[in-house]
C-alpha cells in the first residue's frame, strides 16, 4: 500500500509542474508574440484614425503620395507631380503617415 500512495502522491506532483509549465509556456508566448502583436494593430489603428486630406502616406507597395480623399473605408491618394495619377485604396494599405507640419523645409 504504500507504494501506491507514493505512486500516487508522485503523479499529483508530475501533473502540478506540468501545469506550471504549461503556464510558463503560454506566458513566455504572450508576451513575446502575442502581446506585441496588439500593441502593433493598436497604433496602426490610431494611424488610420488620425488620417487625413493632405497628409503624405507611404502604402504597403512602397508607394508615396498624397491622401486628396477620404471615405469610410477607403482613401483617394494621388502619387507623384502627375495630377492625374490619383488611385483609390483601402485605409489599411497604408503603413506611414506624414502630416504636413511634420515635414521638414531643407532649404
Amino acid at each position: 500500500m504504500g507504494i501506491i500512495l507514493t505512486d500516487a502522491a508522485a503523479g499529483t506532483m508530475s501533473t502540478g509542474i506540468l501545469i506550471v509549465v504549461y503556464i510558463a509556456i503560454f506566458a513566455f508566448l504572450y508576451f513575446v508574440m502575442i502581446r506585441p502583436q496588439r500593441k502593433e494593430q493598436k497604433q496602426k489603428a490610431q494611424l488610420i484614425a488620425a488620417l487625413e486630406v493632405g497628409d503624405s502616406v507611404r502604402t504597403t507597395g512602397g508607394f508615396i503620395g498624397t491622401v486628396i480623399d477620404i471615405q469610410d473605408d477607403m482613401v483617394i491618394v494621388e502619387f507623384g507631380n502627375n495630377k492625374n495619377c490619383r488611385i483609390p485604396m483601402v485605409k489599411e494599405a497604408i503603413v506611414e503617415v506624414e502630416k504636413p507640419e511634420d515635414a521638414v523645409v531643407s532649404k
